[in-house]
């Protein structure tokens, strides 16, 4: 299937005095560059290329180890001491200059340099960028037969009927990701089935080589995900136990002929024990039991074993209320604590459910103080517009990140804790993917600002959400102040609207089960998977505090007082924590059920404003793009009428309480 170049398509054109810039370009130290460092080289020398062209319409002239005055200077250095994945820009006049000491570095400074090129930005300034996270990380949940687990952007162009698939839209994949610093990728689905049991074992071995090669020129580790069970499931052992010698012999030696073939594989990625997924807990062992001994396989070749920290019960009873989900994580991993190998990072979900449009923070990342911790975001908006919705996720990406969790001394900001500034050990940031095979990568066009955000994100998370809108706007359609502005706009109301629309103060989960668009307020109601809104004709809200499951017990003070309190619990997480009555008066003068209406009927409204600036600008999109996203707003606005008029009339019927402004209620 054919595929767009999204941000990078270089021939939306850019202003004529930056065009310039890429008429004469000079590479310094690229020749003498170590072979390990060449690939990665090659791959910025041709992106120079590619642009210049796209741009000038024809290919720079490049010379070799000698400075140009009036175009661009790539200059590789080792002894700069710059990072690793680091790199300086200076901009002077007619010239920019890009200096790093890594390969990586120079490939991430040229892709900068290149955005800094086609935004206009290029007034007299110096740059020095290092990448915080060391892990840098995405997720694709593919399958093997060429299906995606919560995929909304076509079908998987890793795997086609049972098998890898490698052509030139894995490069470009590569090419995609890396522009915006991303150095890790897990390519298959963490619920593995038999099929891809075999990817350690011998499947596709030639391809899954090659998709390794191809990321290692753009500066990716490959990662696999694994089934804990493979030993069995492969029919080598009869038991799955961690402990026993000849399970961990058994991946000690596959893992070893693994590397023999593909000696820049990053690791292993596990789900265990969750959700129906084998364990150590079926041996009466420990995760870190579990973890330990993939780890120590993976140690002699430097590799990381990431594993998974969403662990609950998924078969609860919705009578039993002293049950609580949201207290599982901490639960199975709190006294686990140290417990675990150098190599082991233990990823853990930015809240304590499951990629809410409004959760709190996971306790975990207050708790866990000697332990490698990484926090995994969802990109693939599951639970929040499948993609068909606009909803662009950075600005609670920001909120997660700033968050105080006071682990330790001072306030503990759980950036610092997954960036290495409060553990001198692997860490970093994941995001689940939202790539397929539509030919605009994300399905919606305007979905893409999620992928490239994460990724700017993850490199240098002091970036507000409002640039890197901008910055996206401005690499995606094109040299255009109105259209920046406009789908800027757009970007920054979608979260807080999808929120109004759909499910009040954090409480989450009035969605359709399995399917997760959609509203189907009693869903969930009495299943077993513990997601729980327990509303009836008095109120709804899970008491999470002291006289209910004492969750917040799990996080820090001052958190847990802040959170207890209704004085000082926010507005928007108050559900979460708190059983309410409808007619409890909120920090913001409204009562519940009043915040309820207004919030639904307000959400609809924005959709429609949303709707009358894209309208706005289809003079200057071209016509296809144009179209795709006009479509998709007409679906969400449907979707948020559907949502405002039953969870309002939901309430109603239940509180009795009109609405005071008289709107329709059915």
């Amino acid at each position: 299937m054919s595929y767009e170049f999204a941000w990078l398509d270089y021939r939306k054109g850019v202003a004529s005095r930056a065009a310039d810039l890429l008429k004469k370009i000079a590479l310094t130290g690229f020749d003498d560059a170590a072979a390990t460092d060449k690939d990665i080289l090659f791959s910025a020398e041709l992106e120079l290329k590619r642009a210049s062209r796209d741009i000038c319409g024809q290919e720079a002239v490049f010379v070799r180890d000698e400075a140009v005055s009036d175009g661009i200077n790539i200059v590789f250095d080792k002894s700069l001491g710059l990072p690793e994945g680091a790199y300086g820009i200076e901009i002077d006049g007619t010239r920019i200059t890009v200096k790093a000491s890594s390969a990586c570095g120079i490939l991430y400074g040229v892709f900068r340099a290149l955005a800094l090129i086609r935004t206009g930005r290029i007034s007299e300034k110096q740059i020095t960028e290092v990448p915080t996270s060391p892990i840098r990380m995405l997720d694709h949940w593919d399958n093997p037969d060429g299906s995606i687990e919560r995929g909304y952007s076509g079908k998987s162009f890793f795997f086609r009927n049972d098998h890898l698939y490698v052509d030139d839209r894995t490069r470009e994949y590569a090419r995609l990701v890396a522009s915006v610093g991303i150095n890790a990728v897990a390519i298959n689905n963490v619920n593995v089935n038999d099929i891809a049991t075999g990817l350690v074992s011998g499947y596709d071995r030639k391809e899954l080589a090659m998709i390794a090669k191809i990321f290692g020129d753009y500066g990716i580790k490959l990662f696999i995900s694994l089934n804990f069970a493979s030993p069995m499931s492969l029919g080598a052992t009869d038991t799955a136990d961690p402990l026993d010698e000849g399970v961990a012999q058994w991946w000690k030696k596959t893992t070893d002929d693994l590397y023999k073939d593909i000696p820049g594989l990053g690791g292993f990625l596990v789900k265990a024990d969750s959700e129906g997924r084998p364990g150590p807990f079926s041996y009466g062992r420990t995760h870190a039991d579990g973890a330990n001994m993939l780890a120590r396989a993976l140690a002699p070749h430097n590799g990381l074993l990431i594993w998974r920290c969403f662990v609950y019960n998924c078969q609860q009873d919705w009578r039993d209320h002293t049950m609580d989900r949201a207290r599982a994580c901490y639960d199975n991993f709190i006294g686990l604590d140290g417990q675990f190998d150098d190599n082991v990072i233990l990823q853990i979900k930015n809240g304590p459910m499951d990629f809410q449009v409004r959760e709190p923070v996971s306790p975990l990342f207050g708790g866990l103080k000697k332990t490698n911790m990484m926090v995994e975001f969802q990109i693939a908006q599951e639970y929040t517009g499948q993609q068909r919705d606009i909803c662009y996720l950075i600005p609670m990406f920001k909120q997660v990140l700033d968050f105080k969790t006071y682990n330790g001394e001072g306030e503990g900001i759980l950036c610092d804790l997954v960036t290495g500034k409060g553990l001198s050990r692997a860490c970093g940031m994941v995001a689940v993917s939202n790539t397929g095979d539509d030919p605009n990568w994300t399905g919606h066009d305007l979905a893409a600002a999620n992928l490239y955000g994460f990724g700017r994100l993850a490199f240098d998370p002091t970036l507000s959400s409002e640039e890197i809108a901008d910055e996206w706007s401005r690499l995606t359609f094109g040299y255009d102040d109105t259209v920046a502005e406009g789908v800027s706009k757009m970007l920054m109301m979608s979260w807080p609207a999808y929120e109004k629309y759909t499910s009040p103060l954090g409480i989450g989960w009035m969605i359709s089960p399995g399917h997760h668009y959609g509203p189907d307020i009693e869903g969930y109601e009495f299943s077993p998977w513990g997601t729980y809104h327990r509303s009836d004709r008095n109120g709804l809200g899970v008491e999470r505090g002291k006289t209910g499951t004492c969750m917040i017990d799990q996080y820090n003070e001052p958190i847990r007082s802040i959170y207890e309190g209704l004085d000082t619990c926010p507005d928007e997480l108050v559900l979460f924590f708190h059983r309410l009555p409808y007619d409890h008066v909120l920090k913001s003068g409204k009562t519940v059920i009043e915040h309820i209406y207004d919030s639904h009927f307000e959400g609809v409204l924005d959709v429609e404003e949303m709707i009358g600036i894209w309208e706005s600008l289809k003079d200057r999109i071209d016509e296809l793009r144009y179209k795709r996203v006009a479509d998709r707003l007409q679906g969400q606005l449907r979707n948020a009428k559907e949502w405002r008029d039953r969870i309002n009339t939901y309430y109603y019927r239940h509180s009795g309480v009109p609405d005071k402004q008289g709107r329709m209620i059915y």
